[in-house]
């Protein structure tokens, strides 16, 4: 069995105004055993983000959880306003075996809103069962036709992706070798969608390429059971408490599901962590 936790992190600080890292990795440890960590809204040199000392976060992270291969994703990378480069986006921690990272950046169309650009990462991990994709982002908060230029970029991500595992291609030295890949995949993340926005259905749209179809987990196991709140549980500046952050399989994935949770505990975060445990 693996076990994946997700988590919009926002930069560390917790809903009493205080940035801390180590509480937040605690209370991921105390939430399960977690073989696959998966972060958003990390941060590096950013000191104008509220709490932050502007420190290297994706360094700090890692440096917590020493044991894991520590993946980032950077999506925002800007001169800093005192000196070197500022930096934002996603993670992945994972202690099983890493084979290849890949980062994918997300359409960027232009829109009047305040908006950034945004990154899919993936890892592919060596679990019991043979290679698995582990896919984590952060869409748009702003915009809903910048979400739904993103989700179309995460399903191309994942159609291509599919082409890879059942095509064969030569392999060669260095730069050329070939890596374990998987038709299967598990897509975390935070996507600023509430359960029934038809732009997060169009997650689970079947492909016509026999690519297997990314269905919500939490749905997968508990049907119309409404998801838990994981955004504004504890503090309700942006809006009242309700679900914005996911965990999708590919359907061939989804008879392995013996758990997803939504924790309601911690305060580490204005979100809160997802975890689902696969039978691998």
């Amino acid at each position: 069995m693996i076990r994946i936790i997700t988590w919009n992190i926002q930069w560390g600080l917790g809903i009493d105004e205080r940035v801390d890292l180590k509480r937040l990795i605690d209370d991921a440890r105390a939430i399960a055993d977690f073989d696959v960590l998966c972060l958003q809204e990390v941060s590096d040199n950013f000191s104008e983000l509220k709490g932050s000392s502007g420190g290297n976060q994706f360094a700090e992270v890692a440096e917590l959880l020493p044991d894991y291969t520590a993946i980032e994703g950077v999506a925002l990378d800007i001169p800093g306003r005192s000196g070197g480069r500022s930096r934002f986006g996603n993670m992945i921690l994972s202690r099983l075996p890493v084979a290849q990272a890949l980062r994918y950046t997300l359409p960027w169309e232009a829109a009047a809103t305040r908006n950034m650009p945004r990154l899919l990462l993936e890892a592919v991990v060596e679990t019991p069962s043979g290679p698995l994709r582990v896919m984590t982002t952060h869409l748009e908060y702003s915009s809903g036709v910048l979400r739904q230029a993103q989700v179309g970029g995460i399903r191309e991500v994942h159609r291509t992706a599919y082409e890879r595992s059942v095509t064969s291609r030569e392999n060669g030295p260095g730069t050329y070798a070939l890596f374990p890949t998987s038709s299967s995949a598990v897509l975390t993340g935070d996507f600023n969608m509430r359960p029934d926005d038809p732009v997060k259905r169009q997650i689970s749209d079947p492909f016509d390429n026999g690519a297997p179809a990314l269905l919500d987990a939490w749905q997968a196991v508990h049907g119309s059971q409404l998801h838990p709140p994981s955004f504004c549980l504890f503090e309700q500046s942006n809006g009242p408490p309700h679900c914005c952050d996911f965990i999708f399989v590919t359907e061939d994935l989804a008879p392995r599901i013996r758990k997803v949770a939504y924790d309601q505990k911690t305060q580490a975060s204005d979100h809160q962590p997802v975890l689902i445990e696969l039978n691998m």
